[in-house]
């Protein structure tokens, strides 16, 4: 490995020298290194530290993306990076971290690891949205998009097609279409199932539905899902991995596997198993 380019959030309260020493280290094993703008611009109080700079939108070749944060920037990274089949290290400074691969800090050997070639690369299925009245700038999702009110307490009604087939009218406060990477994330504090990540299937999980009988439902990964919301409000929300759009009352939205996929990088020793019940405490004693 020669090249890396790196993202940042610029919100986190940590010290950044950790962060520094990072760099330094990368630096000093030959490693050449690009940073995003606004985050070397946290990291230096508005300066560029000396180093390669790049806007989000342009993000120069390399041989990894590395993700400073926590699962909201490795969600930003995947979508700005995944196109170009980059894969994408994260590396935890906030709190759960759950798509990240471990932390920074003094007992870390994730990087010697990676530099060391001791990591795989696992494929993740990301999604794409379309809206047949507005155009949506960023359309892809490695986690999930949803369908949200807006401005308004009453229920959307929100017709389904599935496979170009009618599926159903889901009534209540929203509806999820999650990958299976995003299936711990919202998806699961609906309700709906865990899915292993690198399994070929979405997930459908509607937000406090009207009847009891609407359950989360499982579909192949190549399936068309196309909704048409209607609300007492002028406007629904979409949200794009908690990034948030907002399409007319009325409009139709069709959301699909998108044509390329996340690369995901995970240390040899990683494995699904061990996530569960490293980062959902899965068979640990709470009391």
């Amino acid at each position: 490995m020669k090249q890396l380019v790196i993202f940042g959030n610029t919100y986190q309260q940590d010290d950044s020298s950790s962060v520094l020493q990072l760099l330094e280290y990368l630096k000093n094993n030959g490693i050449h290194v690009a940073i995003e703008r606004n985050y070397v611009r946290y990291l230096f109080n508005g300066k560029d530290g000396g180093y390669d700079t790049f806007e989000a939108s342009q993000v120069p070749e390399a041989d990894m993306a590395l993700s400073l944060g926590g699962d909201g920037t490795f969600l930003t990274t995947a979508m700005w990076v995944s196109r170009q089949g980059m894969p994408i290290l994260g590396i935890n400074l906030g709190h759960l971290g759950y798509l990240t691969a471990g932390r920074l800090d003094k007992d870390s050997d994730v990087i010697k690891e990676v530099l060391k070639g001791n990591y795989r690369i696992e494929e993740r299925a990301m999604l794409q949205v379309q809206c047949d009245a507005v155009e949506i700038s960023h359309p892809w999702a490695l986690n999930e998009i949803a369908i949200l009110r807006h401005d308004t307490s009453s229920m959307l009604d929100m017709e389904t097609r599935l496979r170009d087939r009618e599926l159903t009218i889901y009534r209540g406060d929203g509806l999820i279409v999650s990958t299976p990477t995003g299936s711990t994330a919202y998806n699961m504090s609906v309700g709906g199932p865990i899915l292993e990540p690198t399994t070929s299937c979405l997930v459908l999980s509607p937000i406090s539905p009207h009847s009891l009988t609407m359950r989360p439902l499982v579909v192949r990964d190549d399936s068309e899902i196309v909704v048409r919301t209607h609300s007492r409000a002028d406007h629904y929300e979409v949200s794009i991995d908690g990034e948030i759009t907002l399409c007319p009352t009325g409009s139709s939205l069709a959301i699909a596997r998108a044509p390329y996929y996340a690369r995901v990088v995970q240390l040899q020793g990683n494995n699904f198993a061990n996530t569960l019940r490293k980062k959902l405490l899965w068979g640990t004693d709470q009391r």
